[in-house]
């Protein structure tokens, strides 16, 4: 029995103007590091308006959120969905925790993969898989660990405040 590498069919969407972002080649890269299984997927870039209708209409939170997946459960032993990031939501983030911008885009790329892949992270346990298979995945990418400078990973989020 031989090995194959997941085969991932991919397309990008820019639904906001950016000269800045990774190019498809690096997203394809990034997307498929992260792939257990073959994929059909789209990774949409949003601006604000769009990234907190999402969020209000699929997880009732408001405000706009970086990263959102929507599996769809349509093609068994396929992993199909989308990748919904939310750009300028991403710059922020990447300018507070002083990472690049494509630093950050490979976090969030990873992350919206596994979690089309039936990873999460609402439990501390739950979390601390997740996270551990995105640091992987990222070094594994030449990018560093995006928990180590937070200080704050998921899965000690997920036990909620310390204080």
């Amino acid at each position: 029995m031989s090995l194959r590498a997941a085969r991932l069919s991919l397309s990008v969407q820019y639904a906001v103007a950016s000269d800045d972002l990774p190019s498809r080649n690096l997203l394809r890269r990034w997307a498929a590091a992260a792939l257990a299984n073959d994929a059909i997927v789209t990774l949409r870039f949003v601006d604000t308006a769009e990234g907190e209708t999402l969020n209000r209409s699929y997880r009732h939170k408001s405000g706009p959120t970086n990263v959102l997946s929507f599996v769809y459960d349509d093609r068994p032993g396929i992993v199909h969905g989308d990748v919904v990031l939310c750009l300028p939501l991403l710059r922020q983030e990447a300018d507070e925790q002083g990472k690049t911008l494509a630093a950050h885009c490979a976090h969030l790329v990873v992350h919206g993969m596994l979690h089309l892949q039936g990873y999460d992270h609402r439990r501390a346990d739950e979390a601390a898989r997740m996270e551990a298979r995105e640091v992987a995945i990222l070094a594994a990418l030449g990018v560093a660990n995006p928990y180590a400078a937070r200080g704050t990973s998921p899965a000690q989020a997920a036990q909620g405040p310390t204080s």
